[in-house]
């Protein structure tokens, strides 16, 4: 499969019995490409579900990537908690690999006070140690930093963008809601293309072709993400975002945050298809 894919963060709601194989099997079902596996609670697999998974999302030509827990802190104060941090996105990159998922995307910290620049150093310290034991592991699939919607949090596109730079095995995961929830901006045409060139600037062509990104509507206020929102009852201009990507011949996964996944991954696929090379 080339090109952009869309697709459903988690299980689609329509699913019944809601199991990981039945939620493969059912975005297949409604013409969607991808499935992102939501280990935000904890990685809920065993290594034998796991095997089965693939076989699944296999059969059912579905690309699959995974959301590591949302309690990762790579910048906890507390070594305990960085050590705990550590073994949580090791054993999402694990489960997700015998999955055959190909990337694993989590939030990296928050700077509790720190300067940014301090924050960012102990962050690339402490994800390069889990880098080289998955090296030693022989585990080959990228973690994905995400960008962050709240300014408390790590993850501005520029502070991504370095991570992925300076390690081996890191690929962003660029969260357009996240984006415009973090400052307001990013939310037309031209800033849209702006992110792409700073992907294609930084990180080089081939990473245009093998984007992961999120979409959904988004509710903010002056501290960054409240919630999600369905993309019809939100002020992001995703035509735009989706011509941008158009226009730039991006591929990779689009993965819908929307309260109404399914329907909203739908929405966005049909859009996009829709759009014709004079748009």
């Amino acid at each position: 499969m080339a090109g952009l894919l869309f697709g459903t963060a988690g299980i689609p709601f329509s699913t019944w019995p809601r199991t990981t194989i039945d939620g493969i099997n059912r975005v297949a079902e409604l013409g969607l490409n991808c499935m992102e596996l939501e280990f935000v609670q904890g990685v809920y697999l065993k290594e034998e579900d796991a095997i089965a998974v693939a076989d699944a999302a296999r059969k059912a030509g579905i690309r699959l990537s995974a959301h590591a827990p949302y309690f990762l802190n790579f910048n906890a104060h507390e070594p305990r908690k960085l050590r705990a941090s550590q073994g949580y996105l090791l054993k999402a990159a694990r489960i997700a690999s015998i999955c055959g998922a190909e990337s694993v995307v989590f939030h990296a910290g928050f700077y509790l006070g720190d300067p940014p620049q301090e924050t960012y150093q102990t962050i690339k310290k402490y994800l390069a140690e889990v880098v080289t034991k998955m090296k030693e592991e022989d585990i080959r699939l990228l973690l994905r930093p995400e960008v962050s919607g709240k300014g408390s949090q790590f993850g501005s596109l520029e502070e991504i963008l370095e991570l992925c730079t300076k390690l081996e095995g890191l690929a962003p995961c660029i969260d357009f809601a996240h984006l415009h929830a973090r400052n307001g901006r990013f939310n037309s045409y031209p800033e849209f293309t702006s992110v792409l060139e700073q992907v294609r600037e930084r990180l080089g062509d081939d990473a245009l072709k093998s984007l992961h990104l999120h979409i959904s509507g988004i509710e903010f206020g002056a501290r960054g993400e409240r919630r999600h929102l369905e993309l019809q009852n939100s002020d992001l201009q995703y035509n735009e975002l989706l011509r941008a990507l158009r226009d730039y011949d991006a591929g990779g996964n689009v993965i819908c945050e929307s309260p109404n996944q399914e329907e909203d991954a739908l929405l966005l696929k049909a859009s996009y298809n829709a759009l014709s090379p004079n748009n």
